[in-house]
């Protein structure tokens, strides 16, 4: 499964973390961890080209065809030509 969404291009990000405890006192950082989007797969379907298109799409990307259409979105983002 790809880690970045077709649509979006939302990928995963490095991010650190402090407790609590530590963030009351002094700085000493807990180390460093990689974060993922919500990816999901999904098959798409364009009643324009009476086709689907099997992606994986964040769940941004997947609001964002419920609201504008999938035809449109995906013509926008270069799927379709």
């Amino acid at each position: 499964m790809a880690k970045v969404c077709a649509i979006t291009k939302k990928g995963s990000i490095v991010g650190g973390g402090y407790s609590n405890v530590v963030r009351a006192t002094k700085f000493n950082p807990t180390g460093k961890a990689r974060k993922y989007p919500n990816l999901q797969k999904k098959r798409i379907y364009v009643p324009e080209l009476n086709k689907y298109f099997p992606l994986t799409l964040s769940t941004q990307a997947i609001k964002t065809i419920n609201k504008k259409g999938a035809y449109a979105v995906l013509k926008e983002a270069g799927i379709i030509k």
